[in-house]
């Protein structure tokens, strides 16, 4: 890894522990839904475009040549190297005063996930990853379940208006035949996250953006866990579907949702 991308991680560890400040500071208290409802449980809050504005702005001051990626705003700058953030995952949950959402950054180095933090200051975790350095919540060194039988699993499924209900009840049947308990969290980044770190065992979303996924994808990597080939799948350029699985119990379940793995 070289100093260059060590530098930015370091930097973006900082700039993700500020932008969580602002978010937690713009938080809804706990009642029924604030912000704009862009369609079916899709929400947008004032908070969104304040803490992705925040995050692009220090790091087009800290790396000016770096490309930049958001939710809101888009490919809004090119570069060799780019930065994806999804400045509130979980805005559902947090358009409701909840505590699971999360502020993710992810670095890319030419189509490659390199670097990632995920902040969820509700919650007081920070995951983060350095490709080749280890997967850490709060500093102290994680890996993925250790779990053998799909029996003993817990899986989660985030859900989409853009995947028929059938498609959905299919794979979450499939689940249940292999005798895993169901789950869905409202948070895509937090769920990757939570495979990582061995609260869950598994986690598949039919189509989620790069946003959604750039931050867990180098924690994903270092903490052991299966992931299916997302970016090369289409999902730099649109919509894809991810698995991501304990190791033991990666194949059952990657059939079981008619998935692919990457070796």
């Amino acid at each position: 890894m070289s100093a260059a991308i060590a530098r930015r991680f370091e930097a973006a560890r900082a700039v993700v522990a500020d932008a969580a400040r602002l978010a937690m500071s713009m938080r809804p208290p706990p009642g029924g839904p604030v912000g704009i409802q862009k369609s079916a449980q899709d929400w947008l809050t004032e908070a969104d475009g304040a803490v992705e504005a925040f995050i692009s702005q220090r790091m087009a001051t800290l790396f000016p040549d770096d490309g930049f990626q958001g939710e809101e705003g888009g490919m809004t700058r090119k570069g060799g190297l780019l930065w994806v953030v999804d400045p509130i995952d979980g805005t559902s949950n947090y358009a409701r005063g909840r505590n699971r959402w999360c502020v993710s950054l992810g670095l890319l180095e030419d189509n490659k996930p390199v670097a990632g933090i995920v902040a969820a200051p509700a919650l007081n975790e920070t995951y983060t990853a350095l490709i080749g350095h280890g997967a850490h919540l709060n500093g102290t060194k994680m890996q993925a379940s250790p779990v053998k039988d799909t029996r003993s699993a817990m899986l989660e499924m985030g859900w989409s208006n853009r995947v028929p209900k059938d498609v959905f009840m299919d794979r979450i049947g499939a689940f249940l035949d292999l005798g895993a308990m169901p789950r869905s969290g409202g948070s895509g980044a937090l769920a990757l996250t939570d495979v990582a770190c061995g609260r869950l065992d598994g986690y598949l979303e039919i189509v989620i953006n790069l946003w959604d996924v750039a931050g867990a994808l180098p924690i994903l990597a270092e903490a052991g866990a299966r992931v299916s080939p997302f970016l090369e799948e289409g999902g730099l350029e649109g919509g894809a579907s991810i698995l991501a699985v304990a190791p033991h119990i990666a194949e059952a379940v990657a059939t079981a949702s008619k998935m692919k793995l990457l070796p």
